[in-house]
């Protein structure tokens, strides 16, 4: 039994559907796979022999997620799964479904488990859910009343419960590569059942391919723009060009979601670019974030921090050069202020890199994390009063401008960290001047104190 045969998705399916009911449907749920033998891509998981593709064959697939970025198969996986199982199956999407929905389902689930009926529930979009909503699913997950099948372009490490998580298998679906959205799209205008056969088209091989490669991997964003394309090539004189495909396609489809697992994967390839001091890259992932629609204020707290982290003291101007791009984009704006940006951006790569302060302050957060916390020596301390002069406050303390060399022979650290070092300057850039006055002090402090008995 299958609860698809409400849906709209079964109406199409059904032998006794209208012709003109069928195209109706957008392009890419009429050329949706049937089965795995249809299906293009994700070899690592559906070819001959692998384990999810056995699983649906001998119909005993457990609970699973597929983790994959938009227009790969997840929903379609759920769906082929659909028709080959015994199980019911139920889906709902996360968007529109509540605490309300998910009790009924789980109820329903449970009385078709007496009757030792197997229910199977695909949850799109399942990251949507949030904490309480996931808990809901995790009895019946255990007890085996249901097999859960979520789809998500989320990195499920971080969007799905633990506890839940755990009790099922991540399957992680790839990005199609051009070569096989090309031949998709020869199919759809091939079909005269489910495609664009009837209409009779030719097309370019390069109008295919820049469908496919603006595509980015995402089979759905190919079939619209086809859909679009054959529709402008039916006005004219039936032949998709690459003019053609260019005006369907009108802008790049990037994947990118600006609270998403993308979002932290361009920012962490502009940062380690930066880092590693190579221009051409960091100028790259930088116009990918701006073409993605990313917002300029965190890309510009971005490249400051960038300045900090890594340039650090060995050119410490480079902290004020990004504050002055910062505000530069602030006047002008874009397009032309991303040019300040970017400017930012390639100075970082080519400066002296240090992190020396970065990992100074890193082990001086350990230190006060994991030491006792003493109470400031009595010589660092005010004496406004009496009193506290009477106690000892500021006994012993030495005016570092009436010191030869401006340093005073003092402890300022608390006992216990006494002779603790922190910063250790690199030879990069001006940190290396930096070095050298560092040894410089050291000495002049040496010289006042008296030899070891």
């Amino acid at each position: 039994m299958s609860l698809f045969d409400t849906t709209p998705e079964a109406a199409l399916r059904s032998s006794k559907t209208p012709p003109h009911a069928v195209a109706m449907a957008p392009l890419a749920e009429r050329m949706r796979p049937r089965s795995l033998d249809e299906l293009m891509g994700q070899e690592h998981l559906v070819g001959p022999g692998k384990p999810l593709r056995v699983q649906i064959e001998r119909d005993d697939a457990g609970s699973m997620i597929f983790w994959g970025p938009p227009g790969v198969g997840k929903t379609t996986l759920a769906k082929i799964i659909a028709e080959t199982t015994q199980a019911s199956f139920i889906e709902f999407s996360a968007v529109t479904s509540g605490i309300k929905e998910i009790k009924q389902v789980m109820a329903d689930a449970a009385r078709a488990a007496e009757m030792h009926s197997r229910t199977i529930l695909f949850v799109d979009e399942i990251h949507r859910f949030n904490k309480a909503q996931q808990d809901a699913f995790l009895p019946y997950v255990e007890r085996g009343t249901i097999r859960l099948i979520g789809a998500t372009t989320e990195n499920p490490s971080f969007e799905i419960i633990s506890a839940l998580l755990s009790r099922c298998r991540v399957y992680v679906l790839e990005p199609l590569k051009e070569e096989q959205i090309v031949e998709l799209l020869r199919r759809a205008l091939a079909d005269r059942e489910r495609g664009l056969g009837a209409l009779e088209l030719a097309a370019d091989e390069d109008a295919l391919e820049l469908m496919a490669g603006y595509s980015s991997g995402d089979c759905r964003s190919a079939y619209n723009a086809l859909e679009v394309a054959a529709q402008l090539a039916v006005e004219a004189d039936r032949r998709i060009t690459r003019a053609t495909a260019a005006e369907a396609v009108q802008k790049r489809v990037l994947m990118y979601d600006k609270s998403g697992e993308e979002h932290f994967n361009l920012i962490s390839a502009l940062h380690k670019s930066v880092r590693n001091s190579d221009p051409d890259a960091a100028l790259y992932w930088l116009g990918r974030m701006f073409a993605a629609g990313e917002d300029p204020l965190y890309l510009a707290r971005r490249i400051v921090r960038m300045a900090i982290e890594d340039i650090g003291l060995a050119a410490p101007e480079a902290m004020n050069l990004c504050l002055s791009a910062k505000d530069a984009y602030d006047f002008l704006g874009s397009p032309e202020g991303d040019l300040a940006l970017a400017e930012a951006v390639v100075y970082l790569c080519l400066a002296p890199k240090s992190n020396a302060v970065y990992t100074a302050y890193g082990a001086v957060q350990d230190d006060i994390e994991h030491t006792r916390q003493e109470p400031v020596p009595l010589h660092l301390r005010n004496a406004p009063t009496r009193l506290m002069k009477e106690l000892g406050y500021a006994e012993g303390y030495k005016y570092a401008h009436d010191e030869e060399g401006k340093v005073a022979d003092m402890d300022c650290l608390p006992d216990s960290l006494k002779g603790r070092s922190y910063y250790q300057p690199t030879q990069e850039g001006r940190e290396k001047q930096l070095a050298a006055r560092m040894e410089e002090i050291r000495r002049i402090r040496a010289g006042k104190r008296p030899p070891p008995a």
